[in-house]
């Protein structure tokens, strides 16, 4: 079985270094298909095989995945739709707020059975929280294949497209929470007197703890906080502190927030006309 990663860059590339890193895919078996010359001499070294032609990309792979920002997935498909084979290959397309139906309207009748996939950029690390939408009906031993594939990567489950949304905020764009909560506490840390490297060690080891404790406990983690939270101590009234500056209700909002909600077209970056960019930049530099 052969698979082709069409974009490789923060999350596609991800994707490649975690498929690397499992056992699935021989590296002889997985293309990487990229733009950019320095991308493709990175994986090149990985021992994968690397173009620059997405068609080419495509034509020789079982399982086509494609992996760019949200305003070109209806470029790239219609560029490689000529070689796709909906009778021989899987699509799957990881890109926030592409429906399903535009891309079956973009490919036609050479759309092949079509996975829509969310995983965070952990996937490098075989740790990946991945949502998957088998989109419309396909066989189920396409939907197994697909979730075997990101399962050992991480973690996966398999849902509907309704919930896909909701699922990139609260795994894909969530571990940039995490990642957010980890500077804040790091530089609380400091503030305490550690060193910047010990504290950010410190938060990291905390939070992987708190993780394996609920994983194998099974309790709520409210049940968990109630068994550090000595009536009058030190962590109620820190706990306290930061629910009065709105904690709880500043990840929520967050995470409402951050749910895809606008048109692909609006997702694109905007050029700033030179003159308006410039006096923003001239305001950004000011004391």
């Amino acid at each position: 079985m052969k698979i082709a990663v069409i974009g490789a860059g923060a999350m596609g590339g991800s994707t490649v270094e975690g498929l690397i890193k499992g056992n699935t895919f021989k590296n002889e078996d997985i293309t990487v298909s990229d733009p950019s010359q320095a991308v493709v001499e990175k994986f090149s070294k990985m021992g994968v095989s690397v173009t620059t032609d997405n068609k080419l990309a495509a034509d020789s792979a079982d399982i086509v995945c494609v992996v760019v920002k949200p305003w070109l997935v209806e470029r790239v498909l219609k560029d490689i739709k000529p070689e796709l084979n909906p009778q021989k290959q899987i699509l799957i397309v990881i890109a926030a707020g592409v429906k399903s139906e535009s891309i079956k309207e973009w490919l036609g009748e050479n759309c092949p059975p079509l996975f829509l996939a969310i995983p965070n950029i952990a996937i490098a690390e075989m740790a990946s929280m991945t949502f998957i939408v088998p989109c419309g009906v396909v066989p189920q031993h396409h939907t197994d294949t697909v979730k075997a594939i990101f399962d050992e990567m991480g973690s996966t489950l398999i849902t509907d497209e309704q919930h896909l949304a909701a699922g990139t905020t609260l795994a894909s764009c969530g571990i940039a929470y995490a990642m957010r909560y980890i500077r804040a506490a790091s530089e609380g840390g400091v503030e305490l007197g550690f060193k910047a490297d010990d504290a950010k060690a410190i938060v990291m080891q905390t939070m992987k703890g708190a993780v394996e404790l609920l994983e194998a406990s099974g309790m709520h983690p409210e049940a968990a906080i109630d068994l550090v939270t000595t009536p009058g101590g030190v962590t109620i009234k820190g706990l306290n502190e930061m629910e009065h500056a709105g904690f709880t209700s500043a990840v929520i909002r967050g995470l409402k927030a951050g749910r895809p909600r606008q048109s692909v077209r609006d997702m694109a970056p905007r050029r700033i006309p030179h003159r308006q960019r410039s006096y923003r930049q001239s305001r950004s530099c000011r004391p």
